[in-house]
């Protein structure tokens, strides 16, 4: 049977983001098809990666739409399970002036959080080269045991772990339940992608590379990406710590999708390249192509249908004449 190439456990939800405003001057949300590790799927698709799907949505008309998009981007949802009872989930995302996001979640409960153990196909998770997941799987009970159990099976079978924090705090109970189950993700990945603001507050220190030091320190993970907005990107990996300016677009609409975006593109590095310490002029190399993708879909609306190609990253890479860049 053939491999996969990534597989990822999580929530597949619809986002509602702000669209203009009506005649009667209410606002217009669209639904869009997100999640983050929907998204991340979704980019290694378009970059001709096998991508594969573990979660649940609701038997209802946003799940169709769900299941639907993902099979336009070339998700594989054998591992996509339906509730009969609870909804699937809906966030609505508010943009702030200064681009910062706000969301308001209606997951009480959703049915991300219904997947159980006895959901997953564990064949997909015997047969994926690299096993993607967040921390919105860990929230309760029942879904957090399902990812843990995920997370057994593809290490047991050899696969890279990759793990992206992605804290929304309002969705946890305890913030401190979070810090726990957050940590419980950085002890079993290899390849961890967190944002600024999530170092920040995982570690208490507002310098990233003393913040990456306490986190190595521990859990000694061999590869950290840093995602930091307009600042650009940081990797950190053995001694080596590289960082690339973020192309900053003049048409930015919104930044949702722009992490998972990010995250995706190294994923696929480590698949072109293999799973190993990489040289500096390797990681220059694939921030920048990482850092250009996530610019493309701040452009555009609901990230997990609209993902850019290869081309389009390449061009934009062109345009600002980075002469020393060569994938």
């Amino acid at each position: 049977m053939d491999q996969y190439d990534v597989v990822a456990l999580g929530e597949l939800l619809i986002d509602f983001t702000e669209n203009g405003k009506s005649l009667q001057g209410n606002m217009i949300m669209e639904a869009n098809p997100g999640g983050a590790p929907c998204n991340v799927l979704s980019m290694l698709s378009r970059l001709g990666k096998k991508t594969a799907f573990i979660g649940k949505i609701g038997n209802d008309i946003f799940g169709s739409q769900l299941e639907k998009a993902l099979h336009e981007v070339g998700i594989d949802t054998k591992g996509l399970k339906r509730d009969d009872t609870v909804n699937t989930t809906l966030a609505f995302v508010h943009t702030k002036k200064d681009g910062d996001r706000e969301f308001s979640f209606y997951r009480n409960p959703g049915a991300d959080m219904m997947l159980e153990k006895s959901d997953l196909e564990e064949d997909i998770l015997k047969r994926c080269k690299i096993f993607h997941f967040g921390s919105l799987s860990m929230t309760h009970k029942l879904c957090r045991e399902a990812t843990e159990k995920a997370v057994s099976i593809a290490e047991s079978n050899g696969a890279v772990i990759s793990f992206d924090p992605n804290l929304r705090s309002v969705l946890w109970n305890d913030i401190e339940e979070a810090r726990r189950q957050i940590k419980y993700g950085l002890r079993h990945c290899n390849i961890l992608k967190i944002s600024d603001n999530e170092i920040q507050w995982l570690t208490g220190e507002s310098n990233y590379d003393r913040a990456v030091e306490k986190i190595q320190a521990k859990f000694n993970i061999p590869m950290i990406l840093l995602s930091m907005g307009k600042s650009g990107s940081r990797v950190y990996m053995g001694e080596l710590r590289v960082e690339q300016p973020a192309y900053i677009q003049k048409n930015t609409i919104e930044t949702t999708g722009a992490g998972d975006t990010f995250c995706a593109c190294i994923l696929y590095f480590v698949l072109e390249y293999g799973w190993r310490n990489y040289q500096r002029e390797e990681l220059d190399r694939i921030l920048v192509f990482a850092n250009a993708a996530a610019s493309i879909i701040t452009t555009r609306k609901g990230a997990l249908r609209v993902m850019p190609s290869k081309s389009e990253i390449e061009n934009l890479i062109a345009q600002n004449d980075i002469k020393s860049y060569k994938y």
